[in-house]
């Protein structure tokens, strides 16, 4: 039940405090790719092939020291000193449970995910369409400025459902499967295609290393958060919406992620939205226009309803599964 225990502490502590409010590991983690980024990413100067190379060594510099240290204090290192027969129980609930907990909170952003939510939510439901504004440009990468409320919407509910299947249940799930090394390679990964895995000149090569790690760790946390979804909410229609659009998505993960979810919540999501000045076409997302709801304030709380459940859900299952383990 270690596992389950972890995850259920690591869980509260998020509900609690959410994000810490002095510096998070992942903001230095952040400032080192910066530096390494700027030493290796010669744009322009480079090969198609060259940047590729550059990215990968740059991925393992910013990984591996990281990854390594963390593994040996965090887990070879009490392993060493505490072994079964010199353990005590106190040693054992923090070195089994409370530390491994503690890193899963800081790899996991429940929290973080529903304050941005309702920091965009509750002026849209008092019409303060600026504010809201002002709150979903902190959350998508697409232009908000002339937005009005159908589309912040829109926008807020398709990135909550994404991030919902990133920010927690990716991480939950490699850290169920290996570990603090699991939920740590994870973060730092996909922290990095954050940064690196734009399809710009700058990024187009060099982030691609960073980019498809991050679509190789998320294609199976992706697809069970898509279940996730489509169990808790309206289930025949999420998962015909998953069949259907999943393929025609551009994104291996978030097609299915955000298909299911909108079919789920029957909110009608997709189609264009302007990116850097220029209108991208998207395919649709969910029931079609007319059939399913509009997205709406109400909608964006529904798919935080959506997230939440969903977890509630994966503690069950784990529970069920860690019970039938120790049998």
């Amino acid at each position: 039940m270690n596992i389950l225990l972890a995850v259920i502490l690591a869980i509260l502590l998020d509900k609690i405090f959410a994000e810490p409010k002095g510096f998070h590991p992942l903001v230095g983690f952040g400032r080192l790719a910066d530096f390494i980024e700027k030493k290796l990413n010669r744009v322009n100067t480079t090969s198609p092939m060259g940047a590729r190379i550059s990215g990968i060594a740059a991925y393992l510099f910013a990984v591996l020291p990281l990854l390594f240290s963390i593994t040996y204090l965090c887990v070879y290192l009490p392993y060493s000193l505490f072994s079964s027969e010199q353990g005590s129980l106190l040693s054992h609930l923090f070195f089994q449970i409370a530390l491994p907990a503690f890193v899963l909170y800081l790899a996991i952003g429940w929290q973080s995910l529903m304050q941005h939510a309702r920091a965009i939510s509750k002026p849209l439901k008092e019409g303060q369409i600026v504010d809201a504004r002002l709150a979903v440009s902190m959350v998508v990468s697409r232009d908000t400025e002339n937005l009005q409320e159908e589309g912040i919407s829109r926008a807020a509910t398709e990135s909550i459902l994404e991030n919902g299947a990133d920010a927690i249940f990716a991480a939950i799930f490699w850290f169920i499967f290996a570990g603090i090394p699991g939920v740590v390679l994870y973060r730092l990964s996909n922290t990095l295609d954050a940064m690196w895995g734009y399809k710009n000149p700058r990024f187009l090569h060099f982030g691609w290393a960073a980019a498809r790690i991050d679509d190789v760790m998320n294609y199976i946390p992706a697809r069970l958060t898509a279940i996730s979804y489509a169990l808790i909410g309206n289930t025949r229609q999420a998962f015909s919406c998953w069949r259907q659009q999943a393929p025609t998505w551009k994104s291996p993960n978030a097609g299915p992620v955000m298909s299911a979810g909108a079919g789920a919540l029957n909110i009608s999501l997709g189609g264009a939205a302007q990116y850097h000045a220029s209108m991208e076409s998207r395919p649709d997302l969910g029931p079609k226009v007319g059939i399913g709801q509009a997205p709406s304030a109400e909608g964006i709380d529904q798919a935080c309803s959506l997230v939440t459940r969903s977890l509630y859900l994966w503690l069950l299952v784990l529970f069920f599964v860690q019970l039938a383990s120790g049998l």
